[in-house]
């Protein structure tokens, strides 16, 4: 039997819940995690890496964290720009729970949305932030960028994280044709941070 991905329906595996603290720009945010959710045994490097690029953004209006997980990035960006509305997406039922307990936790109110990709996502928004299932292969992970375009107003950006060796500079490429633009706004421990503006 193959084994469960963190981006599919999760809820048949045994819970195994945690509780893990994350100190973020001199806030600390407390994240409840179970089997089936990426990166259960704490933040990522990755994540951490895009919140520190994100923040520095003049984010307005509405945010979209899609693949949440557990809301990690949409409850730190929700308490940071408090005055936007912030959408968590995910396909995987587990993770909406536990970023709905996380959000009342934290204190930082999201609307969560169950979603494969956008298939129940049909809000346009300021700001798209991603840490995508680089595992689910090109042939779905590209679509789902050229979908975040399509949900951007214009002026809206693109912000994900992808490790160089996972394919970043690919992606950078198809950003780049997507978009007609495409920078890479930071890079740390073979990590790339990669931000595209809709500009039509």
């Amino acid at each position: 039997m193959a084994q469960n991905q963190y981006f599919e329906d999760n809820r048949s595996l045994p819970s195994n819940r945690k509780e893990h603290s994350f100190r973020f720009s001199g806030d600390i945010y407390t994240f409840i995690t179970d089997t089936g959710v990426f990166s259960k045994d704490g933040v990522d490097y990755g994540t951490e890496l895009l919140l520190k690029s994100a923040v520095r953004q003049e984010l307005r209006g509405s945010i979209l964290d899609l693949g949440c997980g557990y809301g990690v990035v949409g409850i730190v960006l929700k308490r940071t720009f408090p005055d936007c509305t912030v959408t968590a997406g995910d396909v995987n039922p587990r993770a909406l729970e536990l970023t709905a307990e996380n959000a009342v936790r934290n204190r930082c109110p999201v609307e969560v949305v169950e979603s494969n990709g956008f298939e129940h996502i049909s809000t346009m928004f300021d700001a798209v932030v991603t840490n995508p299932p680089i595992r689910v292969g090109k042939k779905v992970l590209y679509p789902l960028l050229e979908a975040a375009h399509d949900h951007l107003n214009p002026g809206g950006i693109f912000l994900a994280v992808i490790r160089r060796q996972q394919g970043a500079e690919s992606a950078a490429a198809r950003l780049r044709e997507i978009y007609g633009n495409c920078e890479v706004i930071d890079r740390s421990k073979g990590y790339w941070i990669l931000r595209c503006t809709r500009t039509n």
